[in-house]
This record gives structure tokens, C-alpha cells and sequence, in this order.
């Protein structure tokens, strides 16, 4: 029986290979279709794998995208199914698949999803691993699509990569006013994903890179230097240091407003502050109640803790005033 299945694969091997030569991509999409549910029957991940992938390769080299993307989403499926224990080899193969994948197709972004997916087995993060985010940012880096590449770098552990990037967009395409405005939000988005050492290397390295930006600490530019101070205070896990920083350097914060959101997250993950209550207090309320409610507790006599909730008050209703 098992000898007949064999010679039935061999027969649909020599029929692929007939399809293919005689340029019948159609047929031959289907072959490789029918042997997937053989090799699939009989558990022969390896061999499957190898076939799908050169399959693919082959379709999306002759123009054949959506057959070819076609058996690219069938790899990741039998990644799935075979639970491969190596997913580096198989990283660098779904990269490759990619990058030859026609650009803004249906099938390309169906393959991507799919394989992120399946990254989620060999990594502890929740959107997919680093390593392949990285790669596959590197191929959008490449085909000069900036957006999606910004956004699977942020989703990696290369901050250098990323840095050196945005260093690229914002000399093609960015104001000189907004050189500090470009590493602002990567090194907050960075932040809010609890990836502090990635942050630390994506503003070391464009600070170093980006030639508008030639010197050190401090710097001309006050969000930079907002930024540096930031990464600082959270090494000293520093909520005081953290709390005065938002407050000396508003008016540069206030030029995103999308800031204020960014550190309300990175006050709960690396502060441990509470997140603010909706209509009630923003982020510098909720931080400075948080603190000063920390001081409060290390006071024995009563008239000195009622003297600093006092001030604490006062102090709360004044960062309201001011965000209002």
C-alpha cells in the first residue's frame, strides 16, 4: 500500500515537472496543491516543507504571485503542523518568500499575518517574534514603504536598525524642525511595549547618527533632552525624578498630544502608578497623588501628615489646572 501512495507522489512529481517546463503555471499550481494533501496524509512535514518552499520560489519568480503566495500560506501551514523546534532557518525562508511577493497584495499580507502567528509559538511576546519582526522590517526598509517598516521595527529588539532608518526618512522626507519629533515617538512607543533596553539603543543610535544632531548631552533640542533624562529615571526606577521631568519639560510635550498617553503607560509599567481615571486626573495628577501618598506613609506625626496631604491637594489640583 505504501509502496502504490509512492508511486502515485512520483507520478504527480513527474506531472509538476512536465507542467512547469511546458510553462503551464496553472496546472502546475494545481500538482503542487494535490501533493500537499499526499505528503500532508502521510506526515511528511520535512520533505513538504522543502517542496512548498521551492514551489513557491519558483511560481513568484515567473510572475505567478497569487499562486505563488498561494503556496507560501501553505508552508506556514505546515509549520504549524510539523512544530519545528529551529524557527531561525524558517525565518530567513518566510523573509525570502516575502520580499519577492508582489507589494500591497491580498495573498502578501494573508502570508504575513499567518506567519506572525506562527511565531507566536517560539517567543513570549504577544505580536510575534523580534527576530522575524526585524527581518521583515528590513525588507520594507528596502522597498522604501518607511510606515510598515517603522512599525515591525518598533516590534523587534534592533534599535540601531530602527534608528538608522528614521534617520533616512527624515532626510528624504521629514522638516528639519521635526529631527527630534522622529525618535520621539519610537523611543516612547519602545517604552510602552516594556522594552527599555531596545529604547536606550534607538535614541543612542540616532542621536550618534543623525548628522543635524552633532553633539552630546545636553542637547539643543529640549525633547532630546527630555528623552535622555527619561531613559535615566527609569534605570533609578526614579517616580519622583519621572514626575518632575513631565513637568519641567511640558511645553515641549505638549507638541504631540499623543505624548501625554505614551507616558501615562510608561508611569504604570515602570512606576507602578495607577492608571488615571477617566475625566477626573491626567497623567501628573495621578502621578503626584501616587508620590505623595508614598511620603505620606513614612510620616508618624499627625500634624505633618495632615500638613503634606494638604499640599499634596494643592499641588494635584494645580496639574489639573494646567492640563485643563
Amino acid at each position: 500500500m505504501a509502496s502504490r501512495s509512492n508511486q502515485g507522489i512520483q507520478r504527480v512529481l513527474g506531472k509538476l515537472e512536465a507542467s512547469v517546463n511546458s510553462g503551464n503555471y496553472y496546472e502546475a499550481h494545481q500538482m503542487y496543491r494535490t501533493l500537499y494533501f499526499r505528503y500532508l496524509a502521510k506526515k511528511k512535514y520535512t520533505d513538504l516543507l522543502e517542496l512548498l518552499y521551492n514551489g513557491a520560489i519558483l511560481l513568484l519568480q515567473r510572475d505567478q504571485h497569487a499562486s505563488g503566495a498561494d503556496l507560501g500560506i501553505l508552508f506556514v501551514d505546515v509549520l504549524n503542523r510539523s512544530e519545528t523546534q529551529e524557527p531561525g532557518i524558517y525565518f530567513e525562508k518566510i523573509t525570502n518568500l516575502f520580499s519577492i511577493m508582489k507589494p500591497g497584495t491580498p495573498e502578501r499580507e494573508s502570508f504575513l499575518h499567518n506567519a506572525l502567528r506562527w511565531s507566536l509559538k517560539h517567543t513570549n511576546c504577544k505580536w510575534g517574534h523580534p527576530d522575524l519582526h526585524k527581518m521583515i522590517a528590513q525588507v520594507f526598509w528596502q522597498e522604501k514603504n518607511y510606515t510598515m517598516a517603522r512599525q515591525h521595527f518598533v516590534y523587534s529588539d534592533d534599535g540601531a536598525g530602527c534608528a538608522a532608518m528614521l534617520v533616512e526618512l527624515h532626510q528624504q522626507r521629514g522638516y528639519s524642525n521635526e529631527v527630534d519629533l522622529f525618535i520621539a515617538q519610537v523611543v516612547l512607543q519602545y517604552l510602552c511595549l516594556h522594552n527599555a533596553s531596545t529604547a536606550q539603543e534607538a535614541f543612542d543610535s540616532y542621536t550618534s547618527q543623525h548628522p543635524k544632531i552633532n553633539s552630546e548631552p545636553p542637547y539643543l533640542l529640549p525633547l532630546l533632552n527630555f528623552l535622555f533624562f527619561l531613559l535615566k529615571t527609569i534605570q533609578l526606577s526614579s517616580l519622583a525624578g519621572f514626575t518632575v521631568l513631565c513637568e519641567q519639560y511640558q511645553l515641549s510635550l505638549n507638541r504631540d498630544p499623543s505624548y501625554r498617553t505614551y507616558l501615562d503607560k510608561i508611569a504604570q509599567l515602570f512606576f507602578d502608578v495607577p492608571a488615571p481615571r477617566p475625566r477626573r486626573q491626567g497623567l501628573f495628577g495621578s502621578i503626584l497623588q501616587s508620590l505623595f501618598n508614598g511620603l505620606e506613609d513614612d510620616e508618624s506625626d499627625a500634624e505633618e501628615q495632615t500638613s503634606r496631604q494638604a499640599s499634596s491637594n494643592a499641588s494635584t489640583s494645580h496639574a489639573i489646572q494646567e492640563l485643563d
